[in-house]
């Protein structure tokens, strides 16, 4: 498994994402403030979990890596900060897709 640059461990099915920065200029060149910013459902996995504990004692390892860039919910996860930056932190079944 690849060394998370977040000194944040999640438990179980949970990872860390961080996301990517909004637009500030529309496509037709209108510059946004920040409230009037969406926040983007996308970012990349900086560190995961270890999986879902079984009953039989063994463990279900995560589909997402760290460095994946995912796309999530845009209400998922729980915000986070850490060293003056921003993560979210959610179940893994929070991401939707993974862009390969």
């Amino acid at each position: 498994m690849a060394k998370s640059k977040v000194n944040l461990q999640p438990l179980h099915d949970r990872v860390v994402v961080q996301r990517d920065e909004s637009e500030e200029v529309t496509t037709g060149g209108i510059v946004l403030p920040d409230s009037a910013k969406d926040a983007p459902a996308r970012g990349t996995v900086v560190s995961v979990g270890d999986g879902i504990l079984l009953a039989d004692g063994t463990r279900t390892p995560l589909q997402v890596q760290i460095g994946d860039r995912v796309i999530f919910s845009s209400y998922a996860g729980e915000e986070i900060a850490v060293d003056d930056d921003s993560y979210l932190l959610m179940r893994e079944s929070d991401i939707l897709a993974v862009i390969e």
